[in-house]
């Protein structure tokens, strides 16, 4: 008696080809994560060698000196960056949260939808035109100040915030709301004492991935902030100095002792941003595993 062939183990030549293929895109898509990595050592390790001879206790505690002298640094541009980034957030973190709980809790599917459009919309309008809209709103009349580049800044993160927020609100599971009207609680309640405790990891992750965003942005403060003092200044009704700003400025100075801050200075903003983006990601990695568990 001939054995029966057993279809599962018969190799036809469109298997073969159809194997060939996976393995093909599979080292295709090996090569380029492998060429993105590389794409950022290259990046880090250029910038940390032109950048780090200049790195030492003046650059962080002393303001930028006139043109043509040696030393000086950046104090002024790094105060300025802290407070503008710091008002940016505390405009678009409640924005932000409240835009994710209403699309999550209470919209409609249909209009959720439409609000994620807009949310994705106005996280790819260049920022270039965020700079140019509260010039008019803003600057225009009024001057130039770190209020205006600050509510610039928030349109940048607001989108970030909302839709980061959004996600970890999804994963909460649907028990916990169920158990909280259950008990006599109304939904806005619940909300505020069960949905957003447990999702407060998620929320800190989105804010710090935004802020990283936000710190590195130069356009909105080409707008709103880019005629200051060189001293350090605390009035957020006047323009303030960035580190974003002053890496364009002493970028293009003829002046190689203000290129090589342009270059420290990138590198305090690269550290600074990759590590927010480290913080950022172990979170969301430690928010994600809490809300397994409760599930």
């Amino acid at each position: 008696m001939s054995a029966e062939v057993n279809p599962l183990t018969v190799v036809t030549p469109r298997a073969r080809r159809r194997k060939l293929v996976g393995l093909i895109m599979e080292v295709i898509a090996t090569a380029a994560a492998i060429l993105a990595v590389v794409v950022l050592l290259i990046v880090v390790v250029s910038v940390a060698r032109k950048g780090l001879p200049a790195l030492n206790a003046d650059f962080f505690t002393k303001n930028p000196v006139p043109f043509g002298q040696t030393g000086g640094g950046i104090k002024n541009a790094i105060i300025g960056t802290i407070i503008m980034t710091g008002m940016a957030t505390l405009i678009a973190v409640p924005v932000g949260v409240l835009i994710a709980i209403f699309n999550t809790e209470f919209a409609t599917p249909a209009i959720a939808e439409m609000v994620r459009l807009v949310l994705n919309v106005l996280a790819g309008v260049p920022t270039i035109v965020i700079g140019i809209f509260i010039f008019g709103l803003l600057v225009v009349g009024n001057g130039q100040s770190a209020i205006a580049a600050s509510v610039g800044l928030s349109i940048v993160m607001v989108p970030l915030i909302a839709r980061a927020t959004e996600e970890v609100l999804l994963l909460v599971p649907a028990s916990l709301r169920e158990a909280g009207m259950a008990l006599g609680a109304t939904r806005a309640r619940t909300v505020i004492t069960v949905i957003l405790p447990t999702a407060v990891g998620g929320i800190v992750t989105a804010t710090i991935v935004a802020v990283a965003r936000a710190a590195g942005e130069t356009a909105p403060l080409l707008f709103t902030s880019s005629i200051f003092a060189n001293t350090v200044v605390t009035d957020v009704h006047q323009a303030m100095a960035s580190i974003p700003l002053t890496i364009f400025v002493d970028s293009e100075s003829p002046s190689v002792a203000d290129q090589q801050t342009a270059w420290a200075a990138a590198l305090v903003l690269m550290a600074g941003v990759l590590i927010m983006g480290i913080i950022g990601r172990a979170l969301s990695l430690r928010t994600r595993r809490q809300i397994e568990r409760a599930r």
